[in-house]
């Protein structure tokens, strides 16, 4: 089964593709989608949008995972945060690919053995889990994490 990770957000979007037999998990590709913060909205969804179906045209997931939005404290963030997971979903939807949503918590459980793990943490475990991949950047790693879980937790 291939899995696409997601791990939304306006700047700088996320992506993991990982191959999951039984237990064993194989990274296949990952990267980052990168927006304008000087385009208009609208233009940077677009970009968005179109990135991500063409992730999916490219590597054909059999699913793919999406982290659940989380409330910022500052509401202007959560906002635009939630536009590009809606976005991103929508590219999922268009193409017919469910999507199981996941908890950053839930995540970070499956990836490293606590809820409460921060991103180093999580960075680490996935040069254990993934040895020799060559990760994008942190939000890449993060969808790796997200595709990481998704797998682990569908096989339990």
């Amino acid at each position: 089964m291939i899995v696409l990770g997601l791990d939304p957000s306006l700047s700088c979007t996320g992506w993991g593709v990982v191959r999951a037999e039984g237990s064993r998990i194989a990274h296949i590709a990952n990267g980052q989608v990168k927006t304008d913060a000087k385009a208009p909205m609208a233009q940077r969804l677009d970009q968005l949008h179109r990135a991500v179906r063409q992730v999916i045209a490219d590597y054909r997931p059999d699913r793919a995972a999406c982290e659940e939005v989380f409330v910022n404290k500052n509401p202007q963030s959560t906002l635009k945060l939630a536009q590009a997971r809606g976005c991103v979903l929508a590219a999922c939807g268009a193409d017919g690919l469910p999507v199981q949503e996941l908890a950053a918590r839930l995540v970070k459980k499956a990836v490293v053995g606590t809820g409460g793990a921060d991103k180093t943490q999580v960075q680490a475990m996935l040069k254990v889990l993934l040895p020799g991949a060559s990760i994008a950047g942190a939000d890449a790693g993060d969808a790796l994490a997200v595709a990481i879980a998704a797998a682990h937790l569908k096989a339990a």
